[in-house]
Parts: structure tokens; C-alpha cells; sequence
């Protein structure tokens, strides 16, 4: 099979699509976060399909932003490269999570709660050094990335615009976490990868061979014109 720029633009489409699918899966029935839940089988398949779920998504936006890259601009440019900063520090952020926290779970239960803490929209009671500045990052690059990559789609009108709408809004609406305790924080992610769905199912479409574009070999035949 050759690769060509239409196979690699379809396999982002669908990555981006299994990226949504990821994404709104690993929210359904989520225990709490805690030393004791590290430890567990479960723990570590939710995070290595989150690994998987940061990569399919960079993977997505990817294809989206450089088959459009002359329609979306300046503000794609910008908006891509923070948005795929959120996904690659949010990659590495779930990677601590799979491989450094459940060593630690059972020697430093209060900093994993911490760290826990921190990644679901809380706050530490303790020091949890570099990694607070790096759930910070992960989050205002994901957010700020979000937002104008959305935007930018939108504009351009490349796929499809509700998508885009929804993406810029979805990741947008993360702000109100920390203000809004009382809600089930997993729910924020449910438009994000609503919008990943739709984008990349958009993105797919626009590639997949038409039948307008497969010769007719019969009607050649038939067509005088064709003759020599």
C-alpha cells in the first residue's frame, strides 16, 4: 500500500475520532482518585488509555491543521502549537501518572493525594513540586489551544463548523471547574471529545474517494470521443 497525503489525512481523521471516543469513554464510571485506586489494574488501564487518547488527539488536530494550513492562518499556526503543547504536556502528565504514582503510592499516600488533588481541579495541602507548574501548563495550553484551534476551523470553515464551535467552547468551559465544586468535573470533558468526533468524522469524509472520481471504464468504451 502507498502512502499518500490522502491516506495520511484520512488516518488522522480517525484518529481524532478515537481520540473523542477515548476521551469521553475513560469519563463513564471514573472512581475517585486516591493513593488506594493507584495501585490498582484498573488505575493503570485508564491511564494508558489516556497516554493513547493524547497522542490519537495530536495526532488529529495534526492532520486537521496541516490539510488546512493555508486556509486557517496565523491564528491556526498559533492555535495548533499551543493546543498540541496542551496534548504532548498532558501525554507526558499522564505517563507520571502511569509509571511514578503507583510506585509511590504505598511510601507518599499524602503527596499522591495531592497530586490527584491538583489534577482534578483542586488543591494540595502540601508541596508537590514541579509537577503543580506542569498540571498548570497542561491545563492553559489545553484550554488557550482549544479555543483558538477551534476558532480558527471556524473560521476557515474547513470541517465541520459546529464541531469547531463546540471544541473552542468545550475547552473554554474547563475554566469553571475549580468554580464549580458541586459539579462532576469528568462532564467538562464530554464536549471536547464530542467535538474530536465530529471533527475528525469531518475530516475523513472530506477524503474519502467519491465515486465521481472512479472512471467509468464502460462508459469510456462506449463514448466515440474516446476512439482512436
Amino acid at each position: 500500500m502507498s502512502i499518500t497525503t490522502t491516506t495520511l489525512t484520512r488516518v488522522a481523521g480517525l484518529s481524532a475520532v478515537a481520540a473523542g471516543l477515548l476521551f469521553i469513554g475513560i469519563q463513564i464510571n471514573h472512581p475517585h482518585l486516591d493513593a488506594t485506586f493507584a495501585t490498582t489494574a484498573e488505575y493503570t488501564v485508564r491511564q494508558t488509555l489516556k497516554i493513547l487518547m493524547a497522542v490519537l488527539s495530536l495526532i488529529g488536530i495534526t492532520g486537521m491543521y496541516l490539510t488546512h494550513v493555508k486556509r486557517m492562518g496565523v491564528l491556526g499556526l498559533f492555535g495548533y502549537l499551543v493546543f498540541g503543547a496542551g496534548y504532548l504536556i498532558m501525554m507526558s502528565v499522564e505517563v507520571i501518572g502511569a509509571v511514578v504514582i503507583p510506585a509511590i503510592s504505598g511510601s507518599a499516600p499524602g503527596y499522591v493525594n495531592d497530586v490527584f488533588a491538583v489534577a482534578t481541579g483542586g488543591h494540595a495541602a502540601g508541596d508537590i513540586g514541579l509537577l503543580q507548574p506542569l498540571n498548570t501548563a497542561a491545563g492553559l495550553t489545553y484550554i488557550g489551544g482549544g479555543v483558538l484551534f477551534g476558532i480558527a476551523l471556524l473560521s476557515a470553515n474547513v470541517l465541520a463548523r459546529w464541531a469547531a464551535a463546540v471544541l473552542a467552547a468545550g475547552t473554554a468551559a474547563t475554566i469553571a471547574i475549580p468554580l464549580l465544586p458541586m459539579v462532576n468535573e469528568r462532564l467538562f470533558a464530554l464536549p471536547t471529545g464530542l467535538a474530536l468526533i465530529g471533527l475528525g468524522y469531518s475530516l475523513w469524509r472530506r477524503t474519502r474517494p467519491s465515486a465521481a472520481s472512479v472512471p467509468n471504464t464502460a462508459d469510456a468504451a462506449l463514448d466515440p470521443a474516446g476512439a482512436k
